[in-house]
């Protein structure tokens, strides 16, 4: 990774898009402070188009695409994106997998809970589960007394034991039954909602994350930031992004949204 200051201006002052993770990258401790949400405000004021990509729950990211200064939210890791049209008051809101899947897929991933909460001692179900319609998130930092590394894998192993995929972010297992992923939806939604085709304007979208659930961004995009905190995950992400700030967590993404600003102006 290269530091954020060898981003070259030109580069930076074509980026047309800022998706970015929220857990760790744009919170701390938990919580979003002001110089994030500013952030995202700024530059969205600015002309860029800010897409939050994450592995958080339905019912968090109808409110992220109602109240938050944004343009839209990937949610479940891939499996939904929601637009909220403020002049028709009305929320936009596309699944990757149909009604009928998302049922089965509910009933297959209660027995997959049921195992995880019977093998491996500590874990639990994530306090926003409720509020999930696809995935089933399994806590293993946030809210319980964190596990070992050992632990979480075993939980990555329950998943894949049932044909599930399973990703691993800095505070949750996240499990899910299909094909999507948080890159897969982000191409999807860039496309539906603002006609951009990734596929060749790549340079011109920024991904910024911290952990090891956002490794297929990092590896899509040339220009994808990490937040320094990206760093504690040596050894146990598959792919790294280009650069990395010198901040971390939302300090991080402040820095790297002054940076754009700095070079449009």
């Amino acid at each position: 990774m290269k530091p954020l200051a060898e981003f070259a201006r030109s580069e930076a002052r074509a980026v047309q898009a800022v998706l970015t993770d929220i857990d760790d990258t744009l919170t701390v401790d938990g919580r979003l402070p002001a110089i994030a949400y500013a952030a995202m405000e700024k530059l969205r004021v600015a002309g860029l188009i800010v897409v939050p990509v994450t592995g958080r729950p339905a019912g968090w990211c109808d409110l992220i695409a109602r109240q938050w200064p944004v343009d839209g939210v990937v949610g479940e890791n891939g499996a939904f994106w929601y637009r909220h049209n403020d002049g028709a008051h009305r929320m936009i809101r596309t699944y990757f997998r149909s009604e009928t899947d998302r049922r089965d897929d509910e009933r297959r991933l209660a027995a997959i809970a049921a195992e995880v909460l019977a093998e491996v001692p500590g874990a639990a179900l994530s306090a926003d589960q409720p509020f999930r319609v696809t995935d089933l998130a399994i806590d293993f930092c946030e809210d319980v007394a964190p596990l070992t590394a050992a632990d979480v894998q075993r939980i990555v192993e329950v998943f894949e034991r049932h044909g599930a995929t399973a990703k691993v972010s800095s505070i949750h297992v996240n499990g899910w039954f299909g094909g999507h992923d948080k890159l897969t939806s982000s191409l999807a939604f860039l496309r539906d909602a603002f006609g951009i085709d990734a596929k060749g304007r790549a340079p011109e979208i920024v991904f910024v994350g911290d952990s090891p659930n956002d490794a297929p961004m990092f590896g899509y995009f040339a220009n994808a930031v990490g937040v320094a905190n990206v760093k504690q995950f040596a050894g146990r992400i598959a792919a790294w992004p280009a650069y990395v700030t010198t901040g971390s967590h939302a300090q991080g993404f402040a820095e790297l949204a002054e940076m754009l600003l700095s070079a449009r102006a």
